[in-house]
């Protein structure tokens, strides 16, 4: 085995990726799985009394090198496909499944941390959570379960594994296969910035002139700005038929029959562990609980944001007919008449801001921002990653290394789309302990030149600090044990510090220091500082009900019985909640990748404002000291959440931080909807 994938030798710690080979993985996950499938069998076999250390926290390192072999490989399969990886992650996918079947459903495993828990008030309160969570996590996966009953969950979890494979890899495919030739009549509308990022697309293509790839920042703008009606309508479909059979990959890449049979595995899943539906299932451990308080949550919001929506339709559709097209507005106008709406209303234009927003720029913003909130120092370092793209950071604290943070920031062919924050190594303080090693990925446009700035939008800008938040979960994670550090938290609570940091973006000091012309050098005048920020919410309804679609639909599908066809339950959901026919979803399900690659944000997808509530709440915190980086609650969101991983409930921490529940009042100021909701 490559002694590269699990033992890293790299500057700070790092792996060295220049000397890892795709064909170095497939023998160094057999033995990996060996060596972790040896060392839990040693605990489940112990023959001396279940303890603490000899069986709780034995599990924290016994699938140590897996875990690293891991987080190297499915890295990679995010961020640099290839052919081979692919192949390799169908073949892993089923085996890494039932290695985790035969951990964590051992009986052997539970009746041991049962015994623990009957002496749990004799442990420190961290060593009894971890207890708590791993007696309930080998419940939930299965480890009460005997006879047909154990089989046929071992069997339907590897299942699903090579499922959510296919699923993910379809709309990978559609994604990287796409492209769309834009001839020069079809320019017209189009910003300079936008034409020279289509012409640096083609030619890292290979390809000659102009072209639209389904990279989010570079179909949205032009979905934004283009007059070719044909040309939105062209590129908005292909946008949306990832995954349904008519995209770049046809009917090999439909992922429709694929998220039935997900669906109904689920739900078998969860009826053979005694559940009504999955997604009693899977709200069970949430903030949430259950079903009925996530629909009360996004109905309240629901009704506000149609109100909205229905009104900038209206307006938006006599913009339409005032340009002499007959009949209704659809969803490749939206976002065009929008911008021209914007533009007019609040003196607005994309390529006025943008030589603002460099990314090297708001990347000293977010640095800047995390020291002055909790004197964090970052210095950039040369190391062998994946990709010439990707940077690296040690992020310091007087001097003692917190974490050393990776960042890959542009789109290229083979890149899953979106953006993401992971991590290759948790902290913990195991032994001597471990700093983490975070990556933030991302999907901007290159600059069309190398050594040239990398301009971003608003919406850019606010993906970095966004996932940088999350960042800062693990950068300032201090608990004891991996499976509790960092983002391991509860998903309706992971989204909170990410979502809260995307508030000092917006802060006049922070863009009047960094967002600065990348040619001239001079600070973003007063004037279009305070256009961007009134104009933040100039499409809030759209943008509200897109949204709320995704998670309404994705709670359905996992109550009750599951649709046999998803896309005419899908329908049904969207004609009852009576949203404009011009939004769709945001995610459809052929491509609702939250939902179907893993089920990660399965019954999930609501926690973005599950968790929007609470961080408009904590922001507020801030704002009623009357100064945005207050070092009293600064301190305190760093002591009751940065820091506490999920060594307690989510609820409590906030409690903790915040001293009272968290209310929708907040959520709705910040969203200009809380006129419509009264």
């Amino acid at each position: 085995m490559n002694p590269e994938l699990t033992h890293w030798t790299g500057p700070l710690g790092l792996p060295r990726f220049d000397l890892i080979r795709d064909e170095d993985f497939a023998p160094a996950f057999d033995d990996c799985l060996r060596l972790a499938g040896e060392a839990v069998e040693s605990i489940a076999a112990n023959a001396a009394p279940p303890s603490f250390q000899n069986t709780v926290a034995a599990l924290e390192t016994a699938e140590e090198p897996l875990n690293r072999l891991c987080a190297i490989f499915f890295n990679l399969a995010g961020v640099d496909s290839n052919p081979a990886r692919e192949e390799l992650q169908r073949q892993i996918a089923p085996r890494l499944a039932a290695h985790g079947s035969k951990v964590s459903m051992d009986p052997r495993l539970f009746d041991r941390v049962e015994a623990i828990m009957q002496d749990r008030d004799e442990l420190s309160p961290e060593d009894r959570r971890l207890t708590e969570l791993t007696l309930r996590g080998l419940r939930r996966a299965g480890a009460g379960l005997t006879g047909d009953a154990r089989a046929r969950m071992a069997a339907i979890r590897e299942r699903l594994a090579v499922l959510s494979t296919d699923f993910a890899q379809n709309v990978l495919t559609d994604e990287r296969d796409f492209t769309l030739t834009i001839p020069d009549s079809g320019l017209a509308g189009l910003p300079d910035w936008l034409v020279r990022s289509m012409r640096a697309a083609a030619r890292e293509r290979g390809l000659e002139g102009q072209i639209v790839t389904l990279s989010r920042s570079l179909i949205v703008p032009f979905l934004e700005y283009a007059q070719d009606r044909a040309l939105r309508e062209t590129a908005w479909r292909a946008w949306t038929a990832r995954g349904d059979g008519s995209g770049a990959g046809g009917a090999s890449t439909d992922n429709r029959p694929i998220a039935a049979e997900i669906l109904k595995l689920r739900h078998e899943r969860a009826r053979l562990l005694g559940y009504q539906d999955f997604a009693s299932y899977k709200l069970e451990p949430e903030m949430a609980g259950n079903a009925e308080t996530v629909e009360a949550l996004l109905s309240q919001v629901w009704s506000a944001a149609r109100l909205r929506a229905e009104a900038d339709a209206d307006k938006l559709g006599r913009m339409l007919n005032e340009d002499g097209i007959n009949g209704a507005l659809e969803p490749w106008d939206w976002r065009y008449y929008a911008e021209r709406r914007r533009k007019a209303e609040h003196d607005l234009d994309e390529a006025e801001i943008k030589p603002y927003l460099t990314l090297d720029a708001m990347i000293g913003a977010v640095f800047e921002t995390a020291h002055r909130l909790f004197r964090l120092e970052a210095r950039e370092v040369q190391a062998p990653l994946w990709s010439p793209d990707a940077r690296a950071w040690e992020i310091t604290r007087d001097g003692k290394r917190m974490a050393v943070f990776l960042g890959d920031y542009f789109a290229r062919p083979g890149k899953r789309s979106g953006a993401w924050c992971s991590s290759l190594q948790q902290q913990h303080a195991i032994g001597g302990g471990e700093r983490p090693i975070v990556v933030n990925v991302c999907n901007f446009t290159p600059p069309e030149e190398k050594g040239a700035p990398a301009y971003l939008s608003w919406d850019d800008a606010h993906t970095l600090f966004h996932e940088f938040g999350h960042a800062l979960h693990h950068i300032l994670s201090d608990v004891s044990w991996p499976s509790i550090s960092g983002t391991s938290v509860a998903r309706d609570f992971v989204e909170l510090p990410s979502q809260l940091f995307e508030h000092w973006l917006e802060q006049p000091e922070v863009l009047d220091r960094h967002a600065r012309h990348a040619i001239t050098g001079a600070p973003m005048p007063a004037a279009l500082r305070e256009r961007i920020l009134s104009a933040r919410n100039a499409d809030q309804g759209f943008a509200t009900v897109e949204y709320l679609e995704s998670a309404l639909v994705d709670l359905a599908f996992h109550r009750g019985e599951p649709p046999t066809d998803p896309m005419a339950r899908q329908a049904e959901i969207l004609a009852g909640l009576g949203a404009p026919s011009a939004i769709p979803m945001r995610h459809a399900t052929p491509h609702f990748a939250h939902v179907f690659s893993g089920d990660g944000y399965s019954s999930g997808y609501y926690s973005y404002m599950w968790s929007e509530v609470m961080d408009a709440d904590a922001f507020e915190a801030f704002m009623e000291k009357g100064d945005a980086f207050d070092p009293e609650i600064a301190a305190k969101l760093e002591q009751w959440i940065l820091s506490k991983g999920d060594s307690a409930p989510a609820d409590e921490l906030w409690l903790k931080f915040r001293e009272r529940k968290p209310g929708v009042h907040a959520l709705l100021k910040g969203r200009d909807l809380l006129d419509v909701a009264s």
